[in-house]
This record gives structure tokens, sequence and C-alpha cells, in this order.
């Protein structure tokens, strides 16, 4: 995957203020195309965006939102208004150039990087550029290049992409601007900045707003096929909400929806049962829709989620337990290398050490 730059966002910062300096003698008090805010309202949300994004990316905050309001004078003409999106829209390049590929920085979306703030700058940019020109009659405009599949890519790794419409089309969809054949118009969407890529999939996790839409029978703002959501994922989302309600949910350690690559639809879930014990033990579970069984899916995803697991310092060992009977679930954790640990009422209990755990063990 290529990352969005800075090079890619100066285009896009360009390209979006051109645009609307030639749409500011006309009205901005009207609504911006699919939005209740008016042009000039949505203009100042865009500005300040983009100042919010450097300045968590620029401060390296990692705790939370900044509290940052930008605002602009009531009288402020168009022509002032674009200006305030192209000093805005700099900034955040000059952020994305200084933070090293390292540098992290909070945001409600998932932690990101550079190339992620670069992302959703590019993003506010051009969706937002399209709601003031459109709702001002101008409505073929877009951004140029492969903006969109960049942030696409980037983004929405989730979404699925259109054919007559290319990356332009498919991220007017997956924002609920527009209509993908035989799917309905989102009505919520969000982007991911930290989702997992795996061989063929790639896992987004289900936070409590989606959590609690596939609990209630939903889709998680996610497209599946004719036979899902699993009963599994809709039951590991209902434990998010219940999580929330008692203060023990932990971002990252909840379920995880994995979305096959191929064609960007939902084809499972998998994820830990909560955050690791005093112990750094945390148990992993994962199923599939039936239509996706067999393929080497749930080997893959397992395989990215336990990657991402044993990054973080806390935990030291990975638990599943399997029923029995549930031969496909048992070759899986044999190919991850899991070890039988021991069986119950409820199956066969399985472990992974962290892969360093042997290390650490022979130099103490």
């Amino acid at each position: 995957m290529t990352p969005m730059g800075p090079h890619a966002l100066d285009r896009t910062v360009s390209e979006a203020v051109r645009a609307l300096r030639a749409v500011a003698h006309l009205d901005w008090s009207v609504p911006a195309a699919g939005l209740e805010w008016s042009c000039r309202d949505t203009v100042v949300h865009l500005a300040g965006d983009l100042t919010g994004f450097a300045a968590q990316l620029a401060g390296r905050v990692t705790g939370g939102c900044l509290p940052l309001t930008v605002g602009a004078a009531p009288r402020t003409a168009p022509t002032g208004l674009a200006d305030l999106v192209e000093a805005s829209g700099r900034l955040l390049s000059a952020a994305v150039r200084d933070a090293g590929q390292d540098a992290r920085a909070w945001h409600p979306a998932g932690p990101a990087g550079p190339d992620g703030f670069a992302a959703m700058g590019a993003a506010e940019l051009a969706l937002h550029t399209r709601d003031v020109v459109h709702a001002l009659g101008v409505t073929d405009w877009q951004p140029s290049g492969d903006t969109a599949r960049l942030i696409l890519d980037r983004l929405f790794p989730h979404a699925p992409r259109s054919v007559e419409g290319g990356p332009w089309g498919s991220l007017l969809a997956a924002t609920g601007r527009a209509d993908l054949p035989g799917l309905p118009r989102r009505r919520e969407w969000r982007w991911y900045n930290d989702a997992l890529p795996g061989v063929g999939v790639v896992l987004c996790e289900i936070g409590p707003s989606a959590a609690a839409d596939l609990y209630a029978g939903g889709d998680g703002g996610f497209v599946w096929p004719d036979d899902g959501p699993g009963e599994g994922t809709r039951i590991a989302s209902g434990m998010v909400g219940l999580a929330r309600e008692v203060g023990e949910y932990r971002p990252g350690w909840g379920p995880y929806a994995i979305v096959r690559l191929s064609d960007r639809r939902a084809i499972g879930g998998v994820g830990f049962h909560g955050a690791p014990d005093p112990d750094g033990h945390a148990e992993v579970g994962y199923d599939l829709v039936p239509s996706a069984r067999g393929t080497g899916h749930a080997t893959e995803a397992l395989r990215a989620l336990a990657g991402w697991a044993f990054g973080q310092p806390a935990l030291t060992e990975l638990h599943a337990t399997v029923e029995e009977d549930n031969l496909p679930s048992h070759a899986v954790l044999a190919r991850l290398g899991f070890r039988k640990a021991g069986s119950g009422e409820d199956g066969v209990r399985y472990l992974l050490p962290r892969p360093d755990a042997g290390e650490q063990d022979a130099g103490e």
C-alpha cells in the first residue's frame, strides 16, 4: 500500500482551495450538500479539523483530543474562509513532514502516524470541498490523481469498491454520499486509522458504536455476505457494551471484523474476550460465516491479531478454548503454534506463549 504523504496532501489542499475560491462569489449561507451545516459552517469545520490534526500530530498527543477550538470572525467573506482552509492545510502538511514515521497521535478512529493524519486531512478536504461546491452548482468536482485511492486504501479498507465510479465513487459511497449497485446507502460510517493487515484479510476493530449496532441486529457499518454476521460476532459485540458499562472496556482488546480484501465483505469476527489479566493472559475467539470457511481466512486473521497482541507489552500468553468436535478450529490453532493445555466441560484449552518468552527465561 502506498502511504499518503505531504506531497499528495499539498496537492489536495491546492485543489480544494482553488475550487472554494471559484465559488466565493456565491451565497455560502445555503446548506452544504447532504449536510445540516451551511457551506460557511462546513468550511469552518474543515479548517478546525485540519488545524486539530496538525496540533495532535505536532504535539504527539496520545491521551485524547486537545482542547482546541477553531473559528472565524462572524463576517468573514468566503475568500477569507478559503484562506483559512489553505493555512490550516499547510499547517497539517508541515506537521506531517516534521513527524518521523514512528510518531503516533490520538484520534477517535484510532491512533495514527503521519500517513494516517495526511490521509485524514485529504479526506476532509476532498469530501467537504465536494459538499460545498456541489451545493453551489459545481457537481462534477473531484480531487485529481490517485488521492481518492490513497484515502480509501489507508482509511477505508472495509469499504466495497465501485467498478464504474472508480476510487472517487467508492469514497463517496463509503461516506454515505453516493450509492453502490445492490447495496443500501451508508447512513452511518467511519474510517479506520489502525486496521490490522493480514494475508487476504484486514481486521477492523468493532468499537462501541458498531458493536451496539451489531448486537441489535444491524451490520455494524460493514457489508456482509448473505449468511452474515454470525451469532458469535453478535455475541462478542454485546460483550463490548457490557464491558463499557462496568468500566472494563479497553480499546484494542475486543472484537474485530474480518474483512476479505477480494470483495471488501466482512466474513466473520476475531478478537479478545477482554484485556490481559494480571498474569498477562488473554483469551481469543473467532468465527467465520459458513460461506467463507475452508479458505484459510481464519488462520490469517488470527495470525494478524496475535502479531498485534504480542506487540503490546502487557501480553505474555494467548489462550483459546475449542469444542472437542470442532476440527477446523483445532487445525487453525495448530497451524499458528498453539499447544494443548488440557480440557474441560467447555472444550479443549490451548495456549500460545509470547514468542520471545523462551529467550527471556534463558537470560534470567
